[in-house]
């Protein structure tokens, strides 16, 4: 019997290529919404850019940390986010402990409406 384990090295970059991969579309499909309504009430540039970043980070993280948990499973994720941690020049560059937190996206996606009902206010 095979037993092929998923705690590998080369798995861990597997996953991290396919993340670094996902990130920008998935970023781009999360926030044109916010954007399009910025552009529906007439918001300034300067906050409706980084108001659809900001509400899309969240949703992006999410989805990432999800595929994470779908390839290691969700009792031998943190091996790759410790992995991560280890290398934080090349493959986990934009990796903090801290946005794996379902509270730091939430803070995220809070800011980003309050940035959505200063621009609607400000205009």
């Amino acid at each position: 019997m095979n037993q092929k384990s998923e705690l590998t090295e080369s798995n861990y970059k597997r996953i991290a290529m396919i993340n670094w991969a996902l990130s920008v579309p998935l970023l781009l499909i999360f926030a044109w919404p916010y954007f399009f309504l910025c552009e529906l009430l007439s918001i300034n540039k300067m906050l409706s850019f980084p108001g659809s970043i900001l509400f899309g980070v969240p949703f992006m993280l999410t989805i990432l940390h999800g595929h994470v948990t779908m390839a290691m499973g969700a009792a031998h994720r943190h091996h790759y986010y410790r992995w991560l941690s280890d290398y934080p020049l090349t493959y986990g560059l934009l990796f903090h402990f801290v946005i794996i937190s379902t509270r730091f996206r939430l803070i995220l996606f809070s800011f980003s409406l309050f940035l959505l009902s200063i621009g609607y206010f400000i205009r």
